[in-house]
């Protein structure tokens, strides 16, 4: 009896040791942080914040926007900018509310990269694939072009 509960106590100790040390020593979260699919709250969340809102408009077939979503959107330098300056939006342009806004939007391929103010007006925008330095110019630009108006 007293060896069987040893062995569960052991067992427990194995079990739940590493799962409380892994909740106190988070890992930071990397890349772009995306509001997924509610250009709606995209919108409340620059209001409230007083920032613009970057959108990346994808499709889940499109091999730029995936290459963009595995590499670009993760670079460090990329992900503190935009996460520091706008409010970020990820928009499956097929699904959802997505077909409508790539109508409204005039979206007719991918990715398509805009750049909105707080009331939901496009501001400056780019089509295709682009690298984590291009994207910091890109994501710059549209600061300056929107600060001179």
């Amino acid at each position: 009896m007293r060896s069987t509960l040893k062995g569960i106590i052991l067992l427990l100790l194995i079990v739940i040791v590493p799962l409380v040390s892994k909740g106190q020593n988070p890992q930071k979260p990397t890349g772009i942080f995306f509001i997924e699919n509610s250009w709606m709250e995209a919108l409340h969340q620059a209001q409230l914040k007083n920032k613009y809102i970057f959108v990346d408009c994808y499709a889940t077939w499109c091999g730029p926007c995936t290459l963009l979503r595995n590499t670009t959107f993760k670079n460090d330098k990329v992900a503190d900018f935009y996460n520091q300056n706008f409010i970020n939006i990820s928009i499956d342009m097929e699904r959802g509310d997505g077909p409508a806004l790539a109508q409204q939007w005039g979206i007719t391929a991918y990715p398509t990269l805009i750049v909105f103010d707080s009331n939901g007006k496009p501001v400056f925008g780019t089509m295709g694939y682009m690298g984590a330095k291009d994207l910091l110019k890109f994501g710059k630009q549209a600061l300056a072009k929107t600060a001179a108006e």
